[in-house]
């Protein structure tokens, strides 16, 4: 099991806003998170998606096979804070925080899918208000 990494520091957009695109790909094969990207009216899909570009180029580079790559881990932090300064009454100057982020991406060739633990239904009688 191979890993790849690509990481894109400073993009001018709050992490709360570029989590939204990240966690619509997490996880999924690259080819799958390519096709999402395209079509997501977010802003952050296109940096998002230049750096899944630049993570598939690395593993290239690194002859690795890029069929079968999946997003094992996509990592939106928050980065430096521009500080400015607004216009409100009374002469106020409010601070306005331009937020930025950093976006790590880890592409891996594991082939195993992770599975999904199904639950036993039990079949107890519910109980209301503490008598049966």
């Amino acid at each position: 099991m191979e890993q790849v990494t690509a990481k894109l520091n400073d993009y001018r957009q709050s992490p709360r806003k570029v989590r939204v695109v990240a966690d619509a790909i997490r996880g999924k094969r690259v080819k799958d998170a390519e096709v999402n990207l395209k079509f997501l009216t977010k802003r952050a899909s296109d940096p998002i998606f230049k750096l899944l570009k630049s993570a598939v180029a690395n593993a290239k580079n690194r002859n690795i096979e890029t069929e079968n790559l999946i997003i094992k881990e996509l990592k939106v932090d928050g980065g430096k804070i521009l500080y400015r300064r607004g216009h409100a009454s009374r002469g106020r100057s409010p601070r306005i925080r331009k937020r930025t982020s950093h976006i790590s991406i880890t592409l891996t060739t594991n082939n195993i899918q992770p599975t999904t633990k199904k639950t036993k239904k039990l079949n107890k009688k519910v109980v209301v208000g503490g008598k049966l």
